[in-house]
């Protein structure tokens, strides 16, 4: 075990080492500015940076998912808004063409209730990831990009929530007759003279457009946290946030 004396020379190599050693896997960029940010004013601890992230990363999910998982979370956001899936909607006017809008505008409803409620499944997730998060994730986050929480989490939580989202569409697509109205939707279609019959896998697509909608709300959610000081809740996240780079 290592005895550090603390005066200034002593902290100051110190925290060099601390840092030295939880940047192994970030940039020099990120590095010369923590540095910077060490050897100046701040006196953060990694543990507080640690902390700070992860407490950001639990306002930012929660808020996420509980907007995407409440009824018209998707559908009534443009942003996520789940649309007929591609084979379908390139024929959307010729089936309005004959009398089958209703069908469609249903459909498309069914499938984002469908989002909505699989949604309400990511928060385990989420919080299995954030409590994974390491030193040098919470430094690399803290002094990346704007999306780098985001980012974070996409990597070490999309095929967790791929696979446990899949099922919970399945499901819920099942429950709110949205396999029902494709089925009508293809099978009529098909019927149609001279086209080219069409085939599409609902859950894989209602599934990746979830996540997609999903990890959009997150990210927005981090970028909100790092550039509105208003929207750092707690005084955690006002110290630790008031030290990123703008």
């Amino acid at each position: 075990m290592f005895y550090v004396k603390k005066d200034t020379m002593n902290y100051k190599l110190y925290s060099l080492l601390l840092i030295g050693i939880a940047f192994q896997a970030c940039t020099s960029q990120q590095i010369n500015r923590t540095l910077d940010t060490v050897l100046g004013q701040s006196d953060l601890s990694t543990s507080e940076v640690a902390s700070g992230l992860k407490e950001a990363l639990e306002v930012g999910t929660n808020i996420s998912t509980d907007e995407a998982s409440k009824e018209d979370g998707y559908y009534e956001n443009d942003k996520i808004r789940i649309p007929l899936p591609p084979e379908i909607r390139n024929v959307e006017s010729r089936l309005r063409q004959i009398g089958l809008g209703g069908q469609v505008d249903e459909f498309v409803k069914t499938l984002n209730r469908g989002a909505e409620t699989a949604a309400r499944e990511a928060r385990p997730i989420f919080v299995e990831a954030i409590r994974g998060l390491s030193i040098p994730d919470a430094w690399g986050i803290l002094n990346g990009e704007h999306d780098a929480a985001t980012s974070y989490l996409r990597d070490n939580t999309s095929d967790k929530l791929r696979e446990l989202f899949r099922p919970h569409v399945t499901k819920a697509l099942e429950q709110v007759d949205a396999t029902r109205y494709y089925t009508e939707l293809v099978t009529n279609y098909n019927r149609l003279p001279g086209v080219t019959r069409i085939e599409a896998d609902l859950e894989t697509y209602t599934t990746d457009r979830a996540l997609d909608g999903l990890f959009l709300l997150v990210a927005e959610e981090e970028a909100n946290i790092r550039e509105d000081p208003a929207a750092r809740t707690t005084a955690l996240l006002r110290r630790v946030f008031s030290q990123a780079p703008q």
